[in-house]
């Protein structure tokens, strides 16, 4: 296998979500696992990892490649601050391709499922352009947060299964799938078996979640549940640790820690993600201040590949 992957490997591996699987070590489907455990799955860096080091979008993309990552996951926020300043997303398209990595997902807030018709017409707006950046870059998945229901609680999920397939099929049109993605502290879309209510209720053969290690363990989603899942048809997941200490109900995302050196039983979770057919993205996204202010961009993306290997190599080694 080589250390890259094309990305016409990975968008035809990707492009139809439906039982679709990215393959680890480009095997055929029912071949066996690759021997190295760090090539079962994909190793990508989302850029909220060094985002306390204030680097421009091709500088995030050039740490990527230097710190040894196959994919990467950008900010929309990012994005769109790098065009503002005159920054052609066709040239950052380039040096992302010539760094060799893919564009696995991104990372974006916009308003898609509040109740407010109007301020949901503006939040679905936000995302169609986000999407629009994106598909100029290659990418084909976007992050669907629960940004703007985040704080309310008792929303019906069936209203937001409707309001998420609005946006599957204005992603389709694009070429951009959004992912559920999950909030630990959110009221709404706080826990995976929502998410998996609101994905399944949908009937859009592209839904798919975007879980999280740390907004499982905040919200209480127990990572047991995640052998009910089809993993086949999920595309990334964040990978990150926590401590024991401050407890669940005071700590924040400020408080992730590299995988391992934490309390997570990762090697558990990576071990039932890859049995439910999970085959995509393990995308670092920390947000760190005390690795931001002790390390720099690059010595803080390699550090966090190297302790996502080690916890791998403790899971399938």
């Amino acid at each position: 296998m080589t250390d890259r992957l094309s990305r016409r490997d990975f968008v035809a591996a990707t492009g139809a979500l439906a039982g679709a699987t990215i393959l680890a070590a480009g095997a055929p489907a029912g071949a066996p696992a690759a021997t190295a455990p760090s090539q079962r799955f994909i190793l990508g860096l989302n850029t909220g990892t060094i985002l306390g080091h204030h680097l421009s979008a091709p500088e995030q993309v050039d740490v990527a490649a230097k710190a040894g990552y196959r994919a990467i996951e950008p900010w929309t926020g990012d994005l769109k601050k790098y065009v503002d300043g005159g920054g052609s997303l066709k040239d950052l398209r380039k040096r992302i391709d010539d760094a060799g990595l893919l564009v696995s997902s991104a990372i974006d807030f916009s308003p898609w499922a509040v109740a407010e018709r109007a301020a949901r017409a503006r939040g679905i707006e936000q995302m169609k352009h986000a999407m629009g950046m994106l598909a100029e870059l290659g990418g084909r998945h976007i992050a669907a947060a629960p940004a703007g229901i985040h704080r309310t609680p008792g929303i019906d999920l069936l209203d937001v299964a409707r309001r998420y397939r609005e946006i599957l099929e204005i992603g389709a049109s694009i070429g951009v799938i959004p992912q559920l993605e999950i909030w630990g502290g959110a009221e709404t879309l706080g826990r995976a078996g929502e998410a998996a209510l609101v994905a399944m209720q949908t009937g859009h053969p592209k839904a798919c979640l975007l879980l999280d290690a740390y907004h499982m363990y905040k919200g209480g989603s127990p990572f047991e549940g995640l052998r009910l899942l089809n993993g086949a048809a999920m595309v990334n997941f964040h990978i990150n640790d926590y401590p024991a200490d401050p407890p669940v109900d005071q700590i924040n995302d400020s408080h992730r820690v590299y995988p391992g050196d934490g309390v997570c039983p990762l090697a558990d979770v990576l071990r039932a993600l890859h049995e439910t057919g999970f085959r995509g993205v393990l995308s670092l996204e920390l947000f760190n201040k005390t690795y931001w202010e002790q390390y720099d961009a690059l010595t803080n993306a390699r550090l966090g590949l190297e302790k996502t290997t080690a916890v791998l190599e403790k899971a399938f080694g």
